[in-house]
């Protein structure tokens, strides 16, 4: 009984804290962290005693065989309620009828799944929600949805902007395994705190916290209840829980449910690797000698050739290829590590204007940084372009902050209006936006002329390319405000809000 005292209910001791202890008979019961389960663990503080049959038979025996596989684990880490609903029926239905679906997604996520379990257990917090991803991306860290949420946590923009995950030319942290993980988790922990159960946060974690909020308001004032089951959602949050529920079922009894799971063991599949240098994606897959669709998988944040040392300071590699990357990646005498680079542009130009600066052809350096056409490079803009054996790693200001930013080409045509009374050339030049001095020259006359009433007058006018041509300005300043409203820019600053809309 001694002996079972001192193996009872061991769980990490980072989880506990001297804040977090009370005075026991000589132990400390560690308090459940916000957002995390409720059950409790039990740890030596004095001299153990003898135990009664009772108190033996009462609290609960850590396992000593480690779990056969990653299912096992997650299945004893299970600690939210069960929902029991036709929806779940339904979605287990839907589920294991579509057994490739579950293969597919399955072995896909044996990269990511020991680590998301990792985690979870670190923290706290019930395994269940390892298995979300599958209903958010299919593990997928490159899905993203028509809603512009991105990654297998499924973040939008601001959402993502909020938990600094940071989005630029170089890198979307939206993808990244170990960035969007820390994000997600921290999310959902802030959602467990104001809802107090794990159905209502998963419920604001799709639909949005002040969605959530509200419908609990709605209920409350009509003398409802306020449980997931209860509260007036949209289909898709109706959904949301009841497709986690199926999952769950179908994980914890996969026979039952006919469906072969692929073996995932207990072992992390990746690890992470400092790299001090740019280097550009392939060379990267090469040295670790692993398939560039591999190295992809687990570096998704990287959606350029090349991997900015100053942005990306680590990169994740299967387990047994890191010692391998490391001990190429010194070995390597064969030429520069990145053939790209960052160059910002120090004013607004065309893209022939651009590419003749940096030595490249304009289908290229439009091919390489996905530049539509007809636009104009905004000035202070970053593309990516060949980088010389002289040029230095890029900065961390431009690794952090690169974007690119595009507005309408403009071209002038040729037009002409007729000249009212005492119209002069410098009012007509007002009138249109134009220079006195291009309307002097345009007409062959001097700046200080004036016109004669219903005389012809040649202008060349801006006018936005778009596929149909747009009529010369009927008036004053008409021109002008067409031209500002229609301007448009390859990036915009999103509202810093934490709620997720509804995904299509």
């Amino acid at each position: 009984m001694v002996w079972l005292t001192g193996c009872a209910n061991i769980a990490p001791k980072a989880d506990v804290s001297p804040a977090s202890t009370t005075p026991d008979a000589g132990l400390a019961t560690a308090k459940p962290a916000a957002g995390t389960s409720a059950r409790t663990a039990i740890y030596p503080r004095a001299s153990l005693q003898p135990i009664t049959a009772a108190e033996a038979s009462s609290r609960g025996v850590a396992q000593l065989k480690p779990p056969a596989d990653l299912w096992e684990r997650i299945r004893r880490g299970f600690a939210m309620p069960n929902l029991e609903s036709d929806l779940v029926v339904d979605r287990e239905q839907w589920y294991t009828t579509r057994p490739d679906y579950i293969q597919r997604m399955t072995e896909r996520s044996s990269k990511y799944l020991f680590y998301v379990v990792e985690e979870l257990e670190r923290r706290g917090m019930p395994t269940e929600l390892a298995l979300l991803p599958y209903i958010e991306s299919a593990f997928n860290p490159q899905a993203v949805s028509s809603a512009k949420a991105a990654g297998m946590w499924q973040f939008m923009p601001s959402t993502g902007n909020y938990f600094e995950l940071k989005q630029n030319l170089f890198r979307d942290d939206r993808r990244d395994v170990l960035a969007s993980t820390r994000a997600a988790l921290d999310y959902l922990q802030k959602l467990y705190n104001m809802f107090g159960d794990w159905q209502l946060a998963l419920a604001a974690y799709n639909w949005g916290e002040g969605s959530v909020s509200r419908a609990i308001a709605r209920n409350q004032k009509a003398g409802l209840g306020i449980s997931y089951s209860e509260l007036n959602m949209p289909a898709e949050t109706r959904l949301y829980v009841p497709k986690l529920q199926a999952v769950k079922n179908i994980i914890a009894n996969p026979n039952l449910y006919r469906t072969d799971l692929p073996l995932i063991e207990n072992h992390p599949y990746f690890q992470s690797v400092d790299i001090t240098r740019d280097i550009d994606v392939a060379l990267a897959a090469k040295l670790a000698d692993v398939k560039l669709d591999d190295f992809k998988a687990l570096n998704p944040s990287s959606h350029r050739p090349v991997i900015l040392a100053a942005g990306t300071p680590q990169i994740l590699l299967p387990w047994d290829n890191a010692t391998v990357f490391t001990r190429n990646l010194e070995a390597y005498t064969q030429g520069q590590y990145a053939s790209w680079t960052a160059w910002t542009a120090p004013s607004t130009m065309s893209v022939s204007a651009a590419a003749q600066q940096v030595g490249m052809s304009e289908y290229d350096l439009r091919s390489v940084n996905n530049i539509p056409p007809r636009m104009l490079i905004k000035a202070g803009s970053s593309l990516i372009v060949p980088r010389s054996a002289l040029m230095q790693d890029v900065s961390e200001h431009v690794a952090d902050t690169a974007h690119l930013s595009l507005a309408p080409e403009i071209v002038n045509r040729k037009t002409s209006v007729k000249a009212g009374k005492r119209d002069t050339v410098a009012s007509i030049a007002k009138k249109y936006g134009v220079s006195a001095s291009n309307v002097a020259d345009w007409n062959d006359i001097k700046a200080s002329a004036a016109f004669k009433a219903g005389q012809q007058v040649v202008l060349f006018l801006p006018v936005k390319l778009t596929g149909t041509r747009a009529a010369p300005p009927e008036r004053a300043g008409q021109h002008s405000r067409s031209t500002a409203n229609n301007k448009t820019s390859g990036t915009s600053k999103q509202p810093v809000i934490v709620k997720k809309p509804r995904k299509r």
